[in-house]
């Protein structure tokens, strides 16, 4: 087993990589962003992503995070009961077993026979804790993809869908369907998840208030902003600044 603690600031960009152990990242404070060829997974305080082993990614910082990183060999892994259950990559919400288990194991002069029984743990934990709400699946057919470009480059926009499905030659019937087809969210869901993503790294940019990114995003009020950031984050913006070092 390989273990790592990192601090990284924000704006920290650790382009595409490949590691040949399979890989759990943890911000004890702080959010990153986790790109892999099937999307965007965000990682804000309380959660976890999980990386198979030959995975490839890209990690940005979006606020400064204090990392923790566990290396699993795939040769451990294969041998490991959930080993099936954790052959994709994932976010995960961070209970306190399993933070608990993941900071234990970095204690000053542990055995490794106790870090290997403490990642062994955190893998059934794992398991039993998979958490979609901050994966942003990206469409593969080159239509909705450039609908899902344009959204990301500007979650704020209030262009219509069918503006949108005009531009990349395609009716908005057709984007309609592709995006629950390839992304399991609908194109209203999906733009919504965009927004809220957007905020989280906003709010971990500072030095913004949380009225004037709602404003910024396009929402049609404070509440209906912390509504829908809640709904997706399972906190409200202000505990996520709390939580991610940040103040109000």
């Amino acid at each position: 087993m390989i273990i790592g603690a990192t601090s990284y600031p924000r704006g920290t960009h650790l382009g595409l990589h490949v590691h040949r152990e399979a890989q759990l990242l943890f911000a004890s404070s702080g959010i990153m962003q986790v790109t892999t060829p099937k999307g965007r997974w965000l990682v804000p305080p309380a959660r976890a992503v999980w990386l198979p082993p030959g995975i490839e990614h890209a990690v940005d910082v979006l606020a400064d995070i204090e990392m923790r990183a566990l290396l699993v060999p795939a040769d451990w892994l294969a041998k490991h009961p959930e080993a099936p259950r954790l052959a994709h990559e994932f976010v995960v919400a961070v209970g306190p077993l399993l933070r608990e288990a993941i900071l234990a194991a970095f204690k000053q002069n542990s055995h490794p026979k106790r870090i290997d029984l403490l990642i062994e743990l955190a893998l059934f934990e794992l398991a039993e804790d998979e958490d979609a709400a901050t994966f942003m699946p990206l469409p593969t057919d080159p239509r909705a993809r450039r609908v899902a470009d344009m959204i990301l480059a500007d979650p704020a926009s209030n262009r219509e869908l069918e503006i949108f499905a005009h531009t990349v030659g395609a009716s908005a019937r057709t984007i309609t369907r592709l995006f629950p087809a390839e992304t399991n969210l609908t194109f209203k869901e999906w733009r919504q998840r965009a927004r809220i993503m957007a905020a989280v790294e906003a709010l971990g940019s500072g030095p913004a208030s949380i009225k004037q990114i709602s404003a910024q995003l396009g929402f049609s009020s404070v509440a209906a902003f912390g509504h829908a950031f809640r709904q997706i984050m399972g906190m409200t913006p202000s505990e996520m600044i709390r939580r991610s070092g940040g103040k109000d």
